[in-house]
């Protein structure tokens, strides 16, 4: 499919009361919107339960700035089975909102897009379409600076401990599951995790059994129930899933069960990992100060970039909590190493298509790399993909 451009002068600054510390403006926005296909589609308890279709498509938004001094920025955000186009079109109505501003500002230019939008609210498809603007401006501040993001932040650690998710899926029959499992760690990968909330809590006990048995006694092993059990059920398997020494137990309620999640942090000995699908700092907030989650799982993608990123990891650290940032790797590897305590990656190799560059992992970890900025560019395959795209200059 051919993508279609238009580009749009965006209309001069109201205000110009710029001074003197300023150096350089924002020249071009270029956004775009790309489709990546999976290999094959992908089910986990969500599908099982009949409440949504299997995943067969991911859709990217890409944000690309750039500056009348010579720097460009990239970033993204993502949409898996809707949200795409939503995302896409109120990108078109806030990028211009940036021409001419101080790219250095992020702050207040996250809250500048956001303002213009607020009537949609200040979380969900608002706040994902700005994280492709915020995440792009902090890889084209870290450019300036000739820094890797990570350095630029401040990082405790120059790799990540790394688990992989995308080998454990529950519409993969456990022979192909455990296949995966030995082609990850002879990869380097560090933890499995898989996905379990199968409609017959029997089977999900057994895969878990069988799993901990290849793994062997140990390894880093998680599970994702996809926020699919009741309280009861959570209750009830959580108790029993305290014999395979799991890492952790992910999303065993819905997302918003803030009084359910804190009361199996308490009374089981499992960490409790939740927040993938939070959009804003607010929601994080409620969950942390419920004490719902022994680990924080944020996706900068989903709450606005890594501007609100860096908030909600500043809020779990103060209360001592765990990070473990959900999908995206190639952003929060940058995000993971400067967290104080030590944090998992999650290990997804389905977004490395879109990319020209590859990151490294071994020995359990996956290490930052020397490359200013998040260290990505687009692969011509994404530029394939690419089915709108949209430039505003000044």
């Amino acid at each position: 499919m051919t993508a279609q451009t238009t580009t749009v002068e965006a209309p001069e600054l109201a205000s110009q009361r710029i001074g003197a510390a300023t150096t350089d403006r924002i020249s071009r926005v270029r956004i775009s919107l790309a489709y990546l296909p999976l290999a094959a589609p992908i089910s986990d308890a969500k599908v099982f339960a009949g409440r949504q279709k299997p995943l067969t498509e991911i859709a990217f938004l890409f944000a690309e700035i750039a500056t009348e001094g010579g720097y460009e920025g990239i970033g993204f955000g993502y949409s898996k089975r809707a949200g795409g186009p939503g995302m896409y079109a109120h990108a078109n109505e806030i990028a211009d909102k940036l021409i001419g501003e101080d790219p250095n500002d992020i702050a207040r230019l996250w809250n500048k897009l956001v303002w213009a939008g607020a009537s949609m609210g200040r979380s969900g498809l608002t706040t994902q379409t700005i994280a492709a603007f915020d995440i792009a401006l902090w890889d084209l501040k870290a450019k300036r600076a000739q820094l890797p993001l990570a350095k630029l932040l401040g990082a405790h650690r120059d790799s990540v401990q790394v688990y992989n998710t995308s080998g454990g899926y529950l519409s993969m029959e456990l022979g192909q599951v455990l296949d995966n499992i030995d082609e990850s760690r002879g990869n380097g990968i560090g933890g499995i995790k898989i996905k379990v909330g199968q409609p017959d809590t029997r089977a999900d006990l057994k895969r878990v059994a069988r799993v901990r048995g290849h793994l062997g006694d140990g390894f880093p092993f998680m599970v994702d129930a996809n926020q699919q059990w009741s309280r009861t059920t959570a209750a009830r398997m959580g108790r029993v899933l305290e014999q395979f020494d799991l890492t952790w137990i992910e999303e065993p309620l819905d997302c918003y069960d803030a009084a359910g999640h804190a009361a199996l942090a308490a009374s089981l000995d499992t960490p409790i990992a939740t927040g993938e699908m939070l959009t804003s700092v607010a929601e994080h907030w409620n969950l942390i100060s419920a004490h719902a989650s022994d680990i924080v799982q944020p996706d900068a993608p989903r709450v606005g970039g890594i501007t609100p990123f860096l908030r909600i990891a500043a809020l779990a650290d103060h209360h001592g909590l765990s990070l473990a940032p959900h999908f995206a790797m190639e952003i929060h590897l940058h995000l993971a190493a400067a967290y104080p305590q030590e944090p998992w990656l999650e290990h997804f190799e389905w977004l490395e298509p879109m990319f020209n560059e590859r990151l490294e992992v071994r020995d359990g970890r996956m290490f930052v790399p020397n490359r200013p900025g998040l260290g990505f560019s687009l692969s011509e395959q994404a530029l394939a993909w690419t089915t709108e795209t949209r430039s505003f200059t000044g």
